[in-house]
């Protein structure tokens, strides 16, 4: 259960998003329409070593309710002619990550959440919380 291998190989986005951009608020409102908890974004665009300029963690408690939003995400951002880079964690479905290079969504039970502790790992971003 690591999908986070994914973002070690390759490079980031030259255009910078910001919170107002397309990307992002279909990602947002995405989670929010599949009920998704304790919604965070964490802007990693001042941290050298990110490989994105946003993470937007949220959580779901079950493994049913973590892969609807997961797809749902997917189907929305297909609505705006964006599709994902890559996708991991739809077998086990703890931990969904949805990868769209400057904005890669993950997508927790809580105990996983806790466990991997991403917003710890990345807390020199600027972090937001957004409404459920």
């Amino acid at each position: 259960m690591a999908p986070i291998t994914v973002l070690s190989k390759r490079k980031r986005a030259e255009t910078r998003l910001s919170r107002d951009s397309e990307i992002f608020t279909t990602i947002i409102r995405a989670i929010q329409d599949k009920k998704g908890e304790n919604i965070v974004s964490l802007d990693l665009g001042n941290i050298p070593e990110a490989v994105a300029d946003f993470f937007i963690i949220c959580e779901a408690n079950s493994s049913t309710q973590v892969r609807a939003i997961a797809d749902y995400v997917e189907e929305e951002m297909s609505k705006i002619g964006e599709e994902p880079y890559k996708h991991e964690g739809f077998t086990a479905q703890q931990w969904i990550l949805v990868d769209y290079v400057n904005v890669v969504v993950h997508i927790f039970q809580p105990e996983t959440r806790k466990f991997y502790s991403l917003e710890e790992m990345w807390s020199d971003a600027d972090r937001m919380e957004h409404a459920g």
